[in-house]
């Protein structure tokens, strides 16, 4: 029975997201996302008790593959670490999924300024802090001085956006290939380290 109620949010969430960011987050309603599941209006509503729950679950869901393929190892060292950290979070940032993921947040968060804070939480908010403890970590060994990791953690992933993120959402320019996407990562890797390491050694 498990399987069967799973089967059926993943369902909702599938179509939901579809609905989302496809169209816009007011023509979106619950009604068309039941149809769509497909779904009764009972089971949706046993699921998720409204819209912007339902949402969460499709920000959630999005944000998960990022969180979930960040798969660090002790034996990784800073870089290699900083890198894996990197490539996952430039996955999510410039695929399709994302970049109209976050179109439609700014679109609609004048109106609705919850959306901006679920999408907060659900993503930017949990790789912040998973990020904040992994520098934590180097600050102990003394190896390297990040007196700020809230700052740091912010600092490496602004590398990774900057120019190029602002121009794909405004559509002037192509997503990042793997080639372009790997040469970001190891460039502001490397970056980023060569500043920290200086600022221990000095």
């Amino acid at each position: 029975m498990s399987e069967i109620i799973e089967s059926k949010r993943r369902a909702i969430v599938q179509a939901a997201t579809r609905l989302f960011l496809t169209h816009n987050y007011r023509s979106v309603s619950m009604d068309k996302i039941a149809a769509a599941a497909p779904v009764s209006k009972a089971t949706l509503y046993n699921h998720f008790t409204s819209k912007n729950d339902l949402f969460a679950a499709v920000v959630g869901e999005l944000c998960t593959s990022l969180l979930q393929s960040i798969t660090l190892s002790e034996d990784d060292n800073a870089e290699q670490t900083l890198q894996k950290i990197a490539a996952s979070f430039v996955e999510l940032l410039y695929s399709a999924d994302g970049l109209a993921m976050y179109r439609l947040v700014v679109a609609e968060s004048h109106e609705f300024p919850e959306l901006g804070q679920l999408i907060y939480d659900n993503g930017a908010r949990l790789a912040l802090t998973q990020l904040e403890s992994y520098l934590q970590q180097l600050q102990n060994t003394g190896c390297f001085y990040i007196p700020d990791t809230h700052f740091a953690a912010d600092a490496f992933f602004s590398l990774l956006k900057g120019d190029l993120h602002f121009r794909c959402l405004l559509g002037i320019q192509a997503a990042p290939t793997e080639a372009e996407k790997t040469a970001l990562c190891e460039s502001a890797t490397t970056f980023y380290l060569r500043g920290i390491l200086h600022a221990a050694q000095s």
